[in-house]
């Protein structure tokens, strides 16, 4: 082989090489950009005119910022009753989105005060993975929860 031909054989290589490269970065961007969509801040409010402090009881969210938790479709179920300890709500809860949309979690509401704290750690269909923390401000007759969520990545089962 002459000088000549192993210069552009050795060219095209590193051409190829770097071609390589662009495309794997540019795809690791995608990832790492359609990953941040699976976490934010959340932004729900509920009524709770069905709700009566009894096991099973439940509230309606009227707005979400976030899609996979509707508006008006989507409830929030209490396992425990009202007042147990005294003067609290604190109870394991389901989020019900609707279609098999479901996330299981935890909630402590001090019933003097308003306020409380809810935990989700996982879910089934759209809310797989789902994890979640909120400020509870029942406060005033409206209820807004405030907080951050993240969908985590499920193994292959």
């Amino acid at each position: 082989m002459r000088l000549k031909d192993i210069t552009t054989i050795v060219g095209l290589v590193l051409v190829a090489g770097f071609v390589a490269l662009t495309l794997s970065l540019s795809a690791g961007a995608a990832s790492v950009s359609a990953s941040s969509a699976r976490n934010g801040q959340l932004h729900l409010t509920k009524e709770c005119s069905e709700y009566t402090g009894l096991p099973g009881s439940f509230c309606t969210f009227t707005s979400s910022n976030l899609e996979q938790i509707p508006a008006f479709l989507s409830k929030v179920f209490y396992d425990q009753a009202r007042g147990i300890p005294t003067g609290l709500l604190d109870s394991n809860v389901v989020l019900d989105a609707g279609n098999g949309n479901r996330a299981v979690g935890r909630c402590t509401l001090d019933m003097g005060t308003g306020r409380g704290l809810c935990t989700f750690s996982d879910g089934t269909g759209e809310l797989t993975g789902f994890e979640a923390r909120v400020d509870v401000n029942c406060a005033g007759g409206s209820c807004s929860w405030d907080g951050t969520y993240r969908f985590n990545p499920q193994p292959q089962r």
